[in-house]
This record gives C-alpha cells, structure tokens and sequence, in this order.
C-alpha cells in the first residue's frame, strides 16, 4: 500500500469522524439554542460567514502558525543532524530513571486493546487537532480559535526546540528485547504516514500527548460554547496519551514533558491573547477619545 493510499484512509475516516461529531457537538447545540430546527440553507449560509469573519480576524495567528508548521518541517529534515551536534542524549537517563515501564504497561496488551489504541493515535489524535478548529470557527466569537491556534504554535515551538535540543530513543528503540512496536505490527502501513512526521530519535517531548492535552484543555476553558465537547476531547486526549506509551513510542517522561508543554503553551496563548484584546481595547477607548475631543 503507497503513501497516498494510508493518507485517503485517513482522510476519509477523518472526514467521518467530523460529520457525525459536528451534528453532535455544533449542530446540536444550535438547535438547543433556538427551539427549531430552522432552514438548513440558511444556516450553512450563515456558518459559512462566520467562518469568514473568524478566519479574517485570526488570520495573523494563522499565519505564524503555518510558518511555524512550515519551519518545523524543514528543521526535522536536518534537526536530527543538528541534535547529535549540539544535542544532549537523554534516552539513559530516562531509562535509569522509569526502567521497563513502558514494557510493564505492554504486559496488558491483546487485540482489543491494541486495535483501539492504534486507532486512537492515528485516526483519533488526527480528528483530535483538527474538529475544534472547525467547530470555533463556526462560533460567534473569534477567541476561541484565535487562541487554539496560539497554542499550536506554541507547542510546535517548544517542541521543535526540544527535539534539536535533546536527542532520546523511544523504548521500543531501545530496549526492542523487552517492547514490541504494536502499532507497526497490527498495522504495518503505518510505517508510511508515521516516517513523514517523525524520526527514531524525536520523542522527548511527546508532541501527541502535548497537543491532545492542548486540545482538553482549552475544551474546558471554553466548555461553554460546545458542552458536548468536553468529555469527548478528554477522553480522546486521555486515550491517544496511554496510546503513546501502550504502543512502545514513547516513555512515560516524555508524557509528563508533553503534559507540562500543554499546560505552558495554553497558559501563555491566554496570556498573550487577553494582552492583545487589552491593547485593541486601549487603541478603540485612546481613538475615541481624540475623536470626541475635536
């Protein structure tokens, strides 16, 4: 199976995955909302404008986030180059410090189990990152999405830092005697999709718990505009986070290093966001001023 094959499989389960989650989790609660199901034309005609207004007002943070994405590409091409010169290996001391965890946490592995978890963290982790971005943009408030995507970019920086910065082996890299590659073994087209995104040696912080997390996280500090949505992303996020380690990618610490760069990153993202509103607010009130004066 080719590269292309894996990336449709994914699409369209993805795409699945939104439908169904979008009349659940935004459709459903319009329809709370007023009382009546109203006309579905004007209703996509009116999501439709939102999403434009959305779009327009976080277009510079949509920005910096694709340049972000763009930059992270083009380092993990040399990153890993980069990290053996200037990187320090942190993979023993990890080793030293939870030994055969991860293989511990094997032990309980079966097919139920394993078909779950892999699903989770490819068809799950990807639906994960991608639903709140469009159920705030269709939101009657840009804040939402202005601030995911300040914490997408922060996470990537950070990561993308961490990874030239530290070099790490996974525990299926590097204790193979002792943790199996679950996920290639029950799906071996996966080697495919996963070799564009990542190398044997990035795994300190994990990026796939780091942004799951992101994605709880900011679901419920915004549990308000979609309730609903909530105890999804917390599942999901719980889940693709066992799944990293249940599958032998990652360590526990790079679990708990992923968990501290999502709670960074959401922090600073609400941080810099409400700074931004208190300057746009401190340019209307200084405008309006001058214009009352003349």
């Amino acid at each position: 199976m080719a590269l292309v094959d894996v990336l449709l499989q994914v699409a369209v389960v993805v795409v699945l995955l939104h439908l169904g989650s979008y009349w659940l989790v935004v459709t459903g609660r319009a329809d709370r909302g007023s009382g009546l199901r109203g006309d579905h034309l004007d209703r996509l005609l009116s999501a439709g404008r939102q999403v434009w207004r959305n779009l327009t007002t976080v277009a510079p943070t949509l920005g910096v986030l694709a340049a972000v994405l763009a930059v992270n590409k083009v380092v993990r091409d040399v990153g890993v180059e980069l990290s053996w010169l200037i990187g320090i290996n942190l993979t023993r001391y990890i080793y030293l410090l939870e030994s055969q965890f991860v293989a511990f946490v094997q032990s309980f592995a079966n097919p139920a189990l394993t078909a779950y978890f892999g699903f989770v963290y490819v068809f799950g982790y990807t639906f994960l990152l991608t639903f709140p971005i469009v159920a705030y943009a269709v939101h009657d408030d840009a804040r939402p999405l202005r601030v995911l995507f300040g914490a997408y970019i922060l996470n990537y920086g950070l990561g993308l830092l961490c990874y030239v910065l530290f070099v790490a082996y996974g525990p299926r890299n590097f204790m193979p005697e002792l943790v199996e590659p679950l996920l290639y073994t029950s799906w071996p087209q996966s080697q495919l999709l996963v070799q564009q995104v990542n190398t044997n040696t990035n795994v300190f912080p994990s990026l796939h718990t780091s942004l799951s997390v992101t994605v709880a996280l900011l679901a419920s500090r915004f549990r308000s505009v979609y309730p609903r949505w909530f105890p999804i992303a917390v599942v999901l996020a719980a889940s693709i986070t066992a799944s990293t380690m249940y599958l032998g990618i990652h360590w526990a610490t790079d679990v708990v290093a992923g968990i501290g760069v999502a709670w960074v990153s959401v922090a600073v993202a609400e941080r810099l966001d409400r700074e931004s509103l208190k300057r746009l607010r401190r340019r209307w009130r200084q405008r309006k001023s001058r214009t009352l004066s003349k």
